[in-house]
């Protein structure tokens, strides 16, 4: 779509989800819908929504621009939001954490808190507010909420005090493989941070989850990341945001050990090819080529459980890259389709 990205003039939305909003058809009804639900303060149920939370997923950008997923932990409490427009977090930052640099006095933020055993979410990106390293205020920019689509239900416990930090070696990796990968193949969730530069020379960050049946991310033979975009609410966040800028980045959860897999490249969206087709829910795909990979084993104190019927009704309904494979070598020779995942 280069070349026809439209400008965002007085548009709630920038031109990146402009533009896949009217791929969509849906421009004009999102135009409504967004200046109804984005805020610049939190309303009084997602004030009382944060301090339930035991952790915090974070979206920053590093000292040299690259994009970082992470992780904040602490008991229920950790945050809340002493009036609209402020999120205080009482939590430090790991030095270990590649998103730390992200959180400096000043710099641009995006959170999704997110209760998994209820699938309820709120998003938001402000500016970080720092005085001291245990804690930093979040002063909002814009604050929404999001569908409880794709989440699996899991209930939480803490391993050790959220304050205390993980002994165990960080992993610096150069590729894709062993743990890495098991993770990623594994994985029915993960999270992504995104950003870009507004009309008003602002930098903002966002931050959001993805979800699917097992299998979803499939690993390529170049080491870059393939997954299908699915139906959602039309925001087209993430998506618009890696049209413009295609930094991103995207952290794996251990939901049994606590580790996490962190990741920083660039994006590309794809928006026509026979995959989408025979990814059964795919409206787009997104590919990931990851320029750092970072392994945080036992990263964090929390461990969660989840019932066997805990899985999304939307991500059973979704297809996984095997089957999508197989679909296609049905329709095109082996050497095709191979060339299609490479």
């Amino acid at each position: 779509m280069d070349g026809n990205v439209p400008v965002a003039t007085d548009s709630p939305w920038h031109e990146g989800e402009l533009a896949l909003q009217q791929r969509a058809g849906a421009a004009e009804r999102m135009d409504a819908v967004g200046r109804r639900v984005l805020r610049d303060y939190l309303i009084e149920q997602h004030r009382d929504f944060y301090p339930l939370l035991p952790f915090i997923v974070v979206g920053t950008a590093d000292r040299a621009g690259d994009i970082w997923a992470t992780i904040l932990a602490g008991q229920p409490g950790f945050l809340n939001s002493p009036e609209p427009h402020t999120l205080h977090v009482a939590a430090a930052v790991d030095p270990a954490d590649p998103a730390a640099s992200g959180l400096e006095d000043g710099a641009a933020i995006g959170l999704l808190g997110i209760e998994l055993h209820t699938r309820r979410r709120n998003r938001l990106n402000g500016t970080v507010r720092r005085s001291d390293p245990a804690s930093f205020e979040v002063v909002v920019g814009e604050s929404f909420g999001n569908c409880p689509r794709y989440i699996r239900l899991r209930d939480f416990n803490f391993t050790r005090d959220p304050a205390t930090a993980s002994t165990i070696p960080v992993q610096i990796l150069d590729r894709l493989e062993g743990r890495a990968a098991t993770l990623i193949a594994e994985a029915e969730t993960l999270f992504i941070a995104s950003s870009v530069e507004r009309a008003n020379g602002h930098r903002q960050v966002d931050v959001s989850h993805r979800g699917g049946r097992p299998g979803f991310v499939a690993v390529q033979a170049d080491g870059s990341l393939l997954m299908p975009d699915f139906a959602g609410n039309l925001f087209f966040n993430t998506l618009g945001n890696i049209l413009v800028d295609p930094r991103c980045g995207f952290t794996f959860v251990d939901f049994e050990t606590g580790d996490l897999l962190q990741l920083t490249g660039d994006g590309e969206v794809i928006l026509e090819g026979p995959e989408i087709a025979a990814f059964e829910g795919a409206q787009q795909l997104l590919r990931f080529r990851p320029k750092q990979i970072v392994l945080r084993p036992g990263a964090l104190p929390l461990r969660w459980l989840s019932p066997e019927d805990g899985a999304s009704p939307h991500s059973l309904a979704t297809g996984n890259w095997d089957e999508a494979r197989a679909l296609l070598k049905t329709k095109a020779s082996s050497r095709k389709v191979d060339r299609l995942f490479d």
